[in-house]
C-alpha cells in the first residue's frame, strides 16, 4: 500500500463553504476508483481551535496498489485539481500498517503527523513501535490508522480518522482536519 497527500494552502480569509461545495459536488466521483483502498477529503480552517494552523484543502489517499495512484495522477481527476489551484506537491508513504473499518463513513476528523526518523534509529524497531502505535489508536477508537515512512526524506506520518474531534483532540503534536467526505470501493 501506499499513503499520498497533496495539500493545498488557502489565503486566511479564503470562503472554505468554496471547499466543502467541490467536495459535495464531486467527491463521489472517487468512490468506485480502482486501486483506491480509501481516500479522505480533508480541509481545514484557521480559526477553527483543533483543524490546523491555515486554511488548507490536503484530500488524503491510500492505494492498494501503485498503478491506482499512477492512474489517478495521470487522469481528468487530479488534471482538474491542477486546472483549479495549480500543480501540488504531491507526497507519497511506504505503509507500514493500514488498519480500517470496512466503512468509514461516520469518520468526521482526521489527524495527520509527521516526524524525522533518527539516522541511529533502527528502521526494523522503529517499524515495530509504529505498529503499536497503529493499535493503540483503534484501541482508542480510531477508525482507520495508518503509519508509513518517506525513504526521501526518512521521515514517518501516522494518520487517522475519527468518528468525533474529542478523540482528535487527544493527539496533540498532530494537523487536524475535517472529513468531508470518504470515498471508500467495496472489495469485490
Amino acid at each position: 500500500m501506499i499513503a499520498m497527500q497533496y495539500r493545498i494552502p488557502l489565503p486566511a480569509d479564503y470562503d472554505m463553504a468554496i471547499i466543502r461545495q467541490r467536495i459535495a459536488e464531486r467527491g463521489h466521483l472517487t468512490d468506485n476508483l480502482e486501486g483506491l483502498a480509501f481516500k479522505a477529503y480533508l480541509h481545514g480552517r484557521v480559526d477553527a481551535s483543533r483543524t490546523g494552523s491555515q486554511n488548507v484543502y490536503a484530500p488524503f489517499y491510500v492505494w492498494r496498489d501503485p498503478r491506482g495512484l499512477s492512474e489517478f495522477l495521470s487522469g481528468p481527476g487530479f488534471a482538474a485539481v491542477v486546472a483549479s489551484f495549480g500543480r501540488p506537491v504531491v507526497r507519497t508513504w511506504a505503509v507500514w500498517d493500514a488498519e480500517f473499518s470496512t466503512d468509514l463513513s461516520a469518520a468526521t476528523y482526521a489527524t495527520h503527523d509527521t516526524a524525522a526518523i533518527s539516522p541511529q534509529a533502527s528502521m526494523d524497531e522503529t517499524r515495530r513501535r509504529e505498529q503499536k502505535l497503529v493499535r493503540a489508536a483503534l484501541d482508542q477508537g480510531a477508525e482507520a490508522a495508518v503509519s508509513a515512512f518517506d525513504p526521501t526524506t526518512w521521515t514517518l506520518m501516522r494518520f487517522a480518522l475519527w468518528r468525533d474531534a474529542s478523540a482528535a483532540h487527544d493527539t496533540p503534536r498532530a494537523d487536524a482536519y475535517t472529513v468531508g467526505h470518504m470515498s471508500q470501493p467495496k472489495l469485490s
